[in-house]
């Protein structure tokens, strides 16, 4: 039988054993997944994933309304959630046609704010949430897939050169083929 200071020790060597697997584990997940950057632009209600410095799609989104604007600012994935529950005032909405969060969930680091799906699509190209970025359920199911926890959110209030590029008229037209393809 080992005696107390022999099972902490043992004890010890087991945790550290079991963190490193989780972090080469974690560590593992992360490379393969490719380092992207969503950009929303709130005034044209829109988002785009970025890789490496290249758009490779973009999605039309519903906003904070006038009462309850999107926040500008950079922020990270923290949570994905495949669907989720909605919690709001002592009422609790399951996954479902009833729940105003659609089939995903990407929490951001700013709490109670983040990117979801809709039970309502004909919010979609309007100033129409409690702050959060909408999106149609088959978008956001897309965007789930291509982002992880980690990935940078910046949301943008105002245009700039940079979001100018980005949403031009030539990007725009193939995001809304792409759109007008899925229905």
């Amino acid at each position: 039988m080992l005696n107390a200071k022999d099972q902490v020790h043992k004890l010890a060597a087991v945790t550290s054993v079991l963190l490193m697997a989780a972090a080469e584990a974690f560590a593992q997940e992360n490379s393969l997944h490719p380092k992207r950057r969503i950009l929303v632009s709130i005034p044209d209600r829109k988002l785009a994933v970025e890789e490496n410095g290249r758009v490779i799609r973009i999605f039309s989104t519903a906003v904070g309304a006038k009462k309850t604007p999107s926040p500008s600012g950079s922020y990270q994935i923290v949570q994905r959630l495949t669907d989720p529950t909605w919690y709001t005032k002592g009422k609790v909405v399951p996954p479902g046609s009833t729940n105003p969060l659609g089939t995903r969930w990407l929490g951001l680091s700013l709490k109670g704010y983040g990117i979801h799906g809709t039970n309502n699509p004909s919010s979609i190209g309007r100033n129409a949430s409690h702050g959060c970025i909408r999106m149609r359920n088959s978008d956001v199911e897309q965007l789930f897939d291509m982002v992880a926890v980690g990935d940078e959110v910046e949301l943008y209030g105002e245009r700039s050169p940079e979001l100018d590029k980005i949403f031009s008229a030539g990007l725009m037209a193939a995001a809304d083929s792409a759109d007008g393809e899925r229905g």
